[in-house]
């Protein structure tokens, strides 16, 4: 008896396979559902229908891959082998089948999914939005190994297929049939019988023109995959990242060849699972689904969304909870900034949605309000107002009254304690921080800030709105700094020392990337606007973190950094003929040390529930080298008495900013806290 997997046979007439994984809300290849599928295709073996239609059963999407959780519990190559030869015989035998066979796709079709796909006889996809079609394991620290590397490019061409490989982005349904890697797209109400009319025996699979073979004939193969590798370069440090030049020699050695591409997989794929570069991005995959599914019990879904401030960011969260389906009013002192605000959303919504009528009704959905007419009727208001205190506090006594009795009050802070904020407001129960990270169309972080008096209930579904909204949250006490800008401060107030100390802009920024980070410190504080950096660095003027004279001085003289042209760096950038001169370690170790002391204090303060939490705190609000799992897990695999060492080091020589915070005794002993 078959539990995920469905089959419909009926002798000399079309079967169907529908895959619904019971206790999941998505499917997935693991070992159970790989071993129910091989069961399947045998009784379409004994007993072959005249084509078999496989389906999800699933309204979210086709099938999201190989099931990340086992991948992740896989710490011997040898097991992972074992697996991938597995997937390619249960794969080849439904490519080998006796019938025609044809994939049924919405929502999501991504990694082992596609690779199921390829390995039917044709692939239909519905044109819905919802559909998108991909490889992104090259995102995990591997590369497709069920037979991707064999059947993608004998489908679409060796160059689309690489592409799509390397790069881990996905393709909506009309992009996957315009490069050949779905047969046909059509509308859902659609998509059954059109999957069904290519079971018919007359529609047969084209093959590949010359020039989408020609790249792995022998000679040009080498030429190829040189420039391959300097595509893949320029999105991934291939010193951090192993996957994306393992893939590329794999492609070199064995293009063209499907033997040899399936041994290949099998060879090189349990390797990279196995190395520290892939487990910790394992680790940073689960831990962010974790987080966007923890406590979903609640039924509360909020509809409308009223924002106060239409500046930059108040403006950007309006628009963003816009293309989630919410409705949004909008709030500000004029019009001139909310003109601009929905000036900006649109080319927001043209560019994410590329279609007339869907622009039109995001449009309608962000109502411009100036004078506050949504404030009764939201949901939640969250307020996006200027950084100071008294400010927030007036407008909170202002709204509070006004609000339905259920709405939550929600304030964008991204330094002022909440108890600050609360500490004069009748039912602060109801106020909660909802600190967005710019940008917000890309930063997945928010930070769910509670103070003493915010209610479980407010927090619950204060989780639960950044879920809505595409985000990851991070529930942090309010604390000043909170979790994020804290254990930032202290890396940019070192970069500033350094500046201060002769070291050239664009050398203190490589000692960072070089160690991972995807931006330079120096260059994050332009682009953060120098006048928010020197707001939150007063704000914790109660940790000792004193302003830099190189911070103060820009500010007063009004170059705050990427927007007015002018911080540390010149804006835009001029492209230079040479590079910065190269960090020494040091350098680097002053740099990143103090980011992992602060962590190190955040946690044993209880600013966060636990070292996951902070971890994914820092990976999904700063991109804080991925390959690396978070400051935290940094610590475990460096080794804490190394890292604690050094420490001491630096406090004999440069002064107590570099004392080792008294949480390292946990790390020492093993024992974190």
């Amino acid at each position: 008896m078959m539990r995920h997997w469905h089959l419909e046979l009926a002798d000399g007439r079309v079967a169907r396979l529908t895959f619904d994984q019971q206790g999941s809300p998505v499917n997935s290849l693991g070992v159970e559902t790989l071993e129910e599928l091989d069961e399947a295709l045998a009784r379409c073996e004994r007993q072959p229908p005249k084509g078999l239609l496989i389906r999800s059963g699933k309204p979210s999407g086709f099938i999201a891959g190989a099931d990340v959780r086992q991948l992740a519990a896989i710490s011997d190559p040898g097991e992972a082998r074992a697996l991938i030869r597995r997937a390619h015989r249960i794969l080849q035998r439904l490519e080998d089948l006796p019938c025609p066979t044809v994939a049924a796709v919405h929502g999501f079709c991504l990694g082992g999914g596609l690779e199921l796909a390829l390995a039917c006889t044709a692939c239909v996809v519905s044109d819905d939005p919802a559909t998108r079609l991909g490889f992104p394991e090259i995102r995990l620290g591997i590369f497709p190994g069920f037979g991707g590397t064999a059947r993608a490019p004998a489908r679409v061409g060796h160059l689309a297929a690489m592409r799509l490989m390397l790069g881990g982005r996905t393709l909506s349904g009309s992009s996957a049939r315009r490069i050949g890697l779905a047969d046909e797209c059509v509308p859902l109400r659609q998509l059954e019988t059109a999957a069904l009319a290519r079971l018919e025996p007359t529609l047969h699979k084209s093959r590949l023109a010359w020039w989408q073979a020609a790249p792995a004939w022998p000679g040009l193969r080498p030429l190829v995959a040189s420039r391959m590798r300097r595509l893949a370069a320029t999105h991934a440090n291939p010193a951090h990242y192993p996957a994306p030049e393992a893939l590329i020699r794999h492609w070199q050695r064995h293009a063209g060849d499907p033997v040899a591409v399936l041994q290949g997989e099998a060879e090189t794929v349990p390797d990279l699972l196995t190395g520290a570069v892939a487990r910790n991005l394992l680790r940073a995959f689960l831990l962010r689904e974790h987080l966007r599914r923890r406590d979903t019990a609640d039924a509360w879904r909020p509809r409308h969304l009223h924002v106060v401030g239409a500046g930059v960011m108040g403006g950007d969260i309006a628009a963003w909870a816009v293309l989630q389906g919410l409705r949004v009013s909008l709030q500000d002192q004029g019009a001139t900034p909310i003109a601009k605000a929905l000036a900006r959303a649109r080319a927001q919504f043209e560019r994410k949605l590329r279609d007339r009528r869907r622009v039109r009704d995001a449009m309608d959905r962000l109502i411009p309000d100036p004078a506050g007419d949504g404030v009764p009727h939201a949901d939640v208001v969250l307020e996006a107002i200027v950084e100071r205190a008294s400010a927030k506090c007036s407008l909170f006594q202002a709204v509070l009254p006004r609000m339905r009795p259920d709405a939550l009050l929600a304030t964008n802070t991204s330094s002022i304690p909440l108890e600050v904020l609360g500490a004069d407001l009748e039912q602060a129960e109801r106020l909660v921080g909802l600190h967005f990270f710019n940008p917000v169309a890309k930063m997945p972080l928010v930070e769910i800030v509670y103070g003493p008096a915010t209610s479980d209930i407010t927090l619950r579904r204060a989780a639960m709105l950044a879920r809505m909204l595409d985000k990851t949250p991070v529930t942090v006490r309010s604390h000043p700094g909170f979790l994020v800008n804290r254990i930032l401060m202290p890396y940019l107030l070192e970069a500033a020392a350094l500046f201060e100390e002769g070291v050239p802009v664009e050398t203190i920024d490589r000692a960072a990337t070089d160690f991972g980070m995807p931006m330079g410190p120096l260059e994050l504080a332009d682009t953060a606007g120098l006048d928010i950096c020197l707001s939150v660095v007063e704000s914790l003027s109660a940790l000792r973190m004193t302003v830099p004279r190189s911070l103060r001085k820009r500010v007063d003289s009004g170059q705050l950094g990427r927007k007015t042209g002018r911080g540390y760096y010149r804006w835009p950038r001029p492209r230079r003929l040479r590079g910065p001169a190269a960090p020494n370690r040091e350098q680097q170790d002053r740099l990143m040390l103090r980011l992992v002391n602060e962590s190190v204090a955040c946690l044993r303060e209880g600013i966060v529930g636990s070292a996951d939490e902070l971890d994914a705190g820092m990976l999904f609000g700063t991109g804080f080298a991925p390959f690396r799992g978070g400051p935290l897990r940094h610590i475990e695999e460096t080794g804490a008495a190394t890292l604690h060492a050094r420490l001491l080091e630096l406090e004999r020589r440069f002064g107590e900013r570099f004392r080792p915070d008294p949480g390292w005794q946990a790390f020492l002993r093993g024992d974190p806290p």
